[in-house]
């Protein structure tokens, strides 16, 4: 166990966290998951978000059940949770690296003790590059790639290298992109290129090529599939053009693949990796492991209506196979009118960019009560949710409401803790999350 590992455990957690009962002693982070306090019980402070445990340890099952059947490998995105303890879980189960989408979170991930990321964004220019620098100055022993679509960043990483001794290798990703940043052509990346082997050094030196095909997306499923297929062959004809220039042993990365459309990727980068020795195709799925009731459980099943999700040659549901595990709880602090109850949640506490949160279940003296079809959340206040009932509802003031959520990326950032949930939704684990 590492000195950070243990310094971690050792925080102590008080009534300033969601979800810490109000006025009990502070407690040491390990021990939150050894008083059996349950969200529903009274006990714990209302809203908190929770992770249900089982539903995790099955997502990270089946994901990685996938990337292995295709010949993959996964650096999962680790700004979905913030989460040093879950990204170290993910490596466990078999995870290539980690994913993250700046320096800071970089920063995060290298003191907990990973070393091999993923920077899944351009970064800046020549001040962002000092910072990577002085960032990395500290593990010389990590291994990092970085997203380039520009002369004036590869220049501006280029100094930063030279300007610094003994700094650790960085590969550099040429980045095509469609919707976001990103390359939009050949042309363009083979100026990349160029301004890259211009410049290379043993610790300095092109490792690989990437994409995200979400940005692509549209309201459209056939004009999302076109501009993916396009985005696709862009980066997979670059792969040969690549080789021709450097030679086919330096090992190099094919990297796209969020948690919607990964399916597309691994259909049309699989041969083009497979056919090349020293190339792997790393996927960079985050949100999958969590999944929701909103974006992600229409984009699986979109990802089942065209039977993308393969294990072992065969069809696998992957709606029915993933589960959500991300669950918002909240109080009913008024019920003003008939058909109205008003929960002590808002737009500080869960997502809405992606949908707004969907009531699941009514909890009443410490057990379940009901389960609650047909209710819907209508309106957000900065600490409230307005729920439409039936004008008959038994809804009461005090009742504990289960919510799911839509956008785990955007709802765990309002967190400094996740409790994590065994079946009987005990709190059996609780961990940080580092967002700033």
């Amino acid at each position: 166990m590492s000195d950070l590992h243990t310094a971690t455990e050792n925080v102590l957690i008080d009534e300033r966290v969601r979800g810490f009962p109000p006025g009990h002693p502070p407690l040491p982070l390990a021990a939150i998951g050894t008083r059996g306090w349950k969200p529903y019980d009274g006990r714990m402070a209302l809203p908190l978000i929770s992770l249900d445990r089982q539903a995790f340890a099955g997502n990270v099952e089946l994901m990685m059940a996938y990337v292995k059947s295709n010949r993959a490998e996964i650096a999962p995105h680790a700004k979905t949770p913030m989460s040093t303890a879950l990204a170290a879980t993910l490596l466990s189960a078999g995870a290539w690296g980690t994913t993250v989408a700046d320096i800071r979170q970089a920063a995060v991930l290298l003191k907990a003790g990973q070393r091999r990321l993923i920077l899944a964004n351009e970064i800046g220019g020549v001040a962002a590059a000092r910072r990577l620098a002085a960032l990395l100055g500290h593990y010389p022993d990590a291994e990092l790639h970085v997203f380039v679509d520009s002369t004036a960043l590869v220049e501006a990483l280029a100094f930063a290298w030279q300007e610094c001794a003994d700094l650790p290798p960085l590969g550099l990703l040429v980045e095509f992109g469609a919707g976001r940043a990103g390359l939009r052509s050949a042309a363009a990346a083979a100026a990349i290129l160029d301004a890259i082997l211009a410049v290379e050094t043993p610790s300095f030196r092109l490792s690989g090529i990437a994409a995200y095909e979400g940005a692509a997306a549209t309201a459209d499923p056939e004009e999302t599939r076109l501009r993916i297929d396009g985005l696709m062959a862009m980066t997979s004809d670059f792969l040969p053009k690549i080789r021709a220039r450097i030679g086919r042993e330096r090992p190099l990365l094919v990297t796209s693949g969020g948690s919607v459309f990964f399916d597309i990727v691994v259909a049309r980068l699989s041969a083009v990796v497979a056919a090349d020795p020293a190339c792997r195709l790393v996927l960079r799925s985050g949100a999958i492991f969590f999944h929701d009731h909103g974006v992600y459980e229409r984009g699986l099943a979109g990802l089942d209506a065209r039977g993308g999700f393969r294990i072992g040659g065969e069809i696998v549901s992957a709606a029915a196979g993933f589960r959500p595990a991300l669950r918002v709880w909240a109080e009913v602090l008024s019920r003003p009118e008939p058909g109205l109850a008003i929960a002590g949640m808002g737009m500080r506490d869960v997502a809405m960019d992606q949908d707004l949160p969907r009531p699941l279940a009514l909890y009443r003296k410490g057990a379940h009560f009901a389960d609650l079809e047909g209710a819907r959340v209508f309106r957000l206040n900065d600490q409230h949710a307005f729920l439409t009932l039936a004008d008959d509802s038994d809804v009461a003031v005090g009742d504990v409401i289960e919510f799911g959520i839509s956008h785990p990326c955007t709802c765990l950032d309002r967190h400094a803790i996740l409790y994590g949930l065994d079946p009987d939704h005990s709190v059996t684990a609780a961990y940080l999350t580092s967002f700033g």
